[in-house]
């Protein structure tokens, strides 16, 4: 084998294995930064004592240049929290990644036909950049809508398990505020996002928080018709002085008799929406399979007669 050959094996193995050292080294770095930060953000408190604004000079002349309605606002902040995204300066790297990709589309778009040997020209290119600047603005929207309406299915599947749980708990004996601790601590790995807002509700709970007022922030934080409806029903429970077991007992049922009735009305659409494949794919090949041995016969028949050959 010649020298040189050797030589550059020796060298890649080098490289590799240095290469191998550092991400070992990085990835160790993060993994501690990680359990520190978990460690630091773990009290009871940390959801309400955390800032809720970040110093950046750019970012807050931003949001004044641009999110100066508190109505928008406010209602892009709660988009946000419903996809989410719960930072404090959500709102601003919406607007500036939304902003970037309206202008840059169209000028990436301009540059490349700089370069490009054939360019398009006149009304093409017109119509290029004003359809990309379009999708540049539109589409953070969009992605916000749909992560979204995602992430509130996601919490109405799981939402009737952690009610099923909570019941089970009450049950047993604890208190509202031990029996969220429970099913939080308990669904945090089958159902990450409803045990996120029981384990941030419960905390409210023992930062001083007042009961009607923690359920009712996560009943606006999660958007879901099955949340709100056991935040209300659970206030005027309090209210009243019931009992709350029984309560929850009841509302489970009916949630399992819910799920049980939209499982159902998606098995009755699986006909309607098999139609659609069945005429796209299928009728027109019966057709065809049908009707193609009477063509051939009328075009052997036909053909001899029109063109004088018997």
């Amino acid at each position: 084998m010649p020298i040189d050959l050797i030589v550059e094996f020796i060298i890649f193995g080098i490289v590799v294995a240095l290469v191998f050292a550092m991400a070992r080294v990085v990835i160790e770095y993060f993994t501690v930064r990680r359990r520190l930060g978990a460690a630091t953000t773990a009290g009871p408190t940390s959801a309400l004592l955390k800032d809720t604004r970040q110093d950046n000079v750019v970012l807050d002349w931003v949001e004044g240049a641009t999110l100066n309605d508190s109505k928008e606002r406010t209602k892009l902040r709660a988009d946000l929290n419903a996809a989410g995204y719960e930072g404090p300066n959500a709102p601003v790297w919406f607007v500036i990644i939304r902003f970037f990709l309206a202008i840059g589309l169209p000028l990436g778009f301009m540059a490349l036909q700089a370069i490009s040997p054939k360019p398009w020209t006149g009304f093409g290119m017109v119509a290029a950049v004003l359809i990309l600047c379009a999708i540049g603005f539109i589409a953070p929207r969009a992605f916000i809508d749909n992560r979204a309406n995602a992430r509130r299915t996601q919490l109405e599947y799981e939402f009737p398990d952690a009610l099923d749980l909570m019941v089970v708990c009450i049950e047993a004996g604890l208190g509202l505020e031990a029996a969220f601790v429970r099913v939080g601590a308990e669904t945090v790995g089958s159902h990450p996002l409803i045990a996120n807002e029981i384990n941030r509700c419960s905390q409210e709970f023992r930062a001083g928080r007042t009961r009607a007022d923690a359920l009712r922030a996560m009943a606006s934080r999660t958007m879901v018709d099955a949340v709100r409806s056991f935040v209300a029903l659970l206030i005027q429970t309090d209210s009243l002085g019931t009992s709350i077991g029984q309560t929850l007992k009841t509302y489970a049922d009916e949630m399992r008799e819910h799920r049980f009735l939209r499982a159902e009305e998606k098995a009755m659409r699986i006909p309607v929406l098999l139609t659609v494949p069945l005429v796209a794919c299928i009728l027109p090949v019966i057709i065809v399979s049908l009707l193609l041995p009477p063509v051939i016969d009328v075009m052997r028949t036909l053909v001899p007669i029109l063109t004088g050959h018997h």
